[in-house]
């Protein structure tokens, strides 16, 4: 394995092309594509039974099942088998060279990358830099650039406990929610709900397709079902996987209130698993998303700085992993820690990965293994490598198997909001699951999570809040791949349509996707004996100047503790340490 593996930033003429932090996305071939037949029963323009050929849209069918049930953006995670190089899937997006000048600034010297880019050098450096540096001496002189948002008072204010950024059964705030929309478009959502579908089913057009999403939930949150089918066949009429990112939403958003009101969400949930081809040198689906996503990888980079500042003298640092994936969140780190001046200390890291999904992450945790070893070979780092395939109520402190002398990182990357709680399960197994690890006394513990509040909130509000994260990933993501990418389709019908029919049309213990925000996510590792491990300022300077090579829309904000990247005036990613 040589560095290109695990960094893929590079220089294009004057400006910056970022194409990952990892490997380069591929084009799959079509020698891999072939056709998912999923027939949902009620119509043929369901996306899930949309067969594409070769020569248009594509779904990848000739390959091993990915995830089970319990998985889904969690398993983002960059592979560490291929070096092919691609720039297809990024516009050039090259930021002035003056602008990047005058980014420099705000760096002490550790933040020469920077400089490297500016030169006819690979970026791929700067994260090893960044992580490398902060093995280093004791700096926190480091200026913390903050980068502005626009935001509502709403959004300024909301905490946990609050009901979700959303609509309620009154005017003001369903024109909240479509207050990017025409005045005059706007439903009036009457207290006695007065013929709403049937008074503004005639003035419903594309350009209001939001709005006549939110009247189709509200009427099944309802039990309208005569207004339902008609608001949806009339929804169906606007939507398109190739359209704006509010039609390719709502065709999957659709979907799920179709599934909820057939009781059939569950099924189709546990059909729409991403796949990942066969060839070694192919990325699946699932990685394609974490790197037109940057927000994902940055979420990950900032737990490794918290880790690698944590552990900066440690001579034997154990690594628990309760989202393993292909074990690529920790190349970088430990090519950082192997380049340490005081010498690499010894590195035992325990993978955790979902049982039942026997091919989730190719060839399982004896490739991460695998892949583990040569890093441990090529930079003469010592790598101890344990998989365990537990899920994560069930992992115990007799299958870590801590150590004397050990200094303790805990990771949850995308993965704790699968764990059951107490609205699930009357013994609480995600407040237990980290009162296990406070138990064993870490030296710190990071978590980077979905910025969503779907765990408990009703049906109506949650779709609401479902329709409000995704529209803001799928403009996101229009930055990267254009609209008519056989990857994108596959990308959101594959990844996020299955979190989406789960979020909507799935309740109890058959709904696993249960996203809380951070405020809640705060007082539960409060509530389990944790305090706020501060992130890097240094880190967070890093990641807010490479956000915005790939976009000014991108958006970082520094709040409680916590590291806020999104899109826009969403927050999508949380990041925070604990200890």
């Amino acid at each position: 394995m040589d560095s290109h593996q695990f960094f893929g930033l590079g220089v294009t003429g004057a400006g910056l092309s970022f194409t990952s932090s990892y490997p380069t996305v591929p084009s799959v071939p079509n020698r891999v594509l072939g056709s998912l037949k999923f027939d949902l029963g009620n119509s043929p323009d369901s996306p899930f039974s949309t067969q594409f050929d070769t020569d248009s849209l594509t779904n990848l069918s000739e390959s091993q099942e990915q995830h089970s049930s319990t998985e889904n953006l969690s398993g983002v995670s960059a592979s560490c088998n291929s070096s092919l190089e691609t720039s297809s899937y990024y516009h050039q997006l090259n930021p002035s060279l003056d602008r990047l000048r005058e980014d420099q600034k705000l760096y002490p010297s550790p933040a020469s990358f920077i400089r490297d880019a500016n030169c006819s050098q690979n970026i791929r450096h700067a994260l090893l830099k960044l992580e490398t540096a902060l093995m280093g001496p004791d700096d926190d002189e480091a200026t913390t650039q903050e980068v502005s948002r626009p935001e509502t008072p709403d959004r300024r204010s909301r905490s946990w406990s609050q009901e979700p950024r959303g609509v309620h059964a009154s005017q003001s705030q369903l024109s909240f929610v479509s207050g990017h929309m025409q005045s005059d478009k706007v439903v009036h959502v009457e207290k006695r709900h007065k013929s709403m579908d049937e008074a503004s089913l005639p003035s419903f057009s594309p350009g209001s397709l939001k709005q006549l999403l939110i009247a189709s939930a509200k009427a099944l949150s309802e039990n309208r079902m005569d207004n339902f089918d008609k608001l949806v066949e009339k929804a169906r009429g606007a939507v398109s996987i190739t359209g704006e990112p509010i039609q390719r939403l709502g065709a999957y958003m659709i979907e799920g209130l179709v599934a909820r009101k057939e009781a059939s969400g569950t099924n189709i949930y546990r059909a729409l698993r991403c796949r990942e081809p066969e060839s070694k040198d192919l990325l699946s689906y699932m990685h394609i998303l974490y790197e037109i996503c940057p927000y994902l990888k940055f979420g990950y980079m900032a737990a490794n700085g918290a880790i690698a500042d944590a552990c900066r003298n440690e001579d034997r640092i154990h690594i628990i992993d309760f989202q393993i994936a292909q074990g690529a969140q920790w190349m970088t780190l430990l090519q950082a820690l192997a380049a340490r001046p005081r010498g690499p200390p010894h590195v035992r890291i325990t993978g955790i990965d979902d049982p039942v999904s026997k091919y989730a992450r190719g060839d399982g945790l004896e490739a991460v293994g695998r892949r583990l070893a040569a890093i441990s070979e090529k930079f003469n780092i010592p790598v101890e490598f344990h998989g365990v395939p537990v899920f994560a109520p069930d992992v115990t402190p007799e299958i870590l198997n801590v150590r004397p002398g050990e200094a303790l990182a805990v990771n949850f990357p995308l993965q704790l909001h699968h764990t059951p709680d107490e609205s699930v399960d009357v013994n609480n197994p995600r407040d237990e699951l980290l009162r296990m690890v406070k138990s064993l006394s870490p030296k710190v513990v990071t978590l980077v999570e979905q910025e969503s509040n779907t765990n408990t909130t009703p049906f109506f509000h949650r779709f609401v809040e479902t329709l409000d994260f995704y529209l803001a990933m799928f403009e996101s993501i229009d930055v990267t791949l254009p609209r008519n990418s056989k990857d994108r389709v596959n990308v959101e019908q594959q990844c996020l349509a299955r979190d989406i029919v789960n979020i909507i049309a799935c309740e109890g213990k058959e709904r696993v996707e249960r996203h809380e925000l951070f405020g809640k996510w705060k007082s539960r590792l409060t509530m389990a004996g944790f305090c706020q491990y501060p992130l890097s300022s240094y880190v967070n300077s890093v990641i807010g100047t490479l956000l915005r090579c790939y976009s000014e829309h991108y958006t970082l904000v520094e709040r409680d503790g916590a590291m806020l990247l999104g899109w826009k005036d969403r927050n999508l990613i949380s990041a925070s340490a604990w200890q």
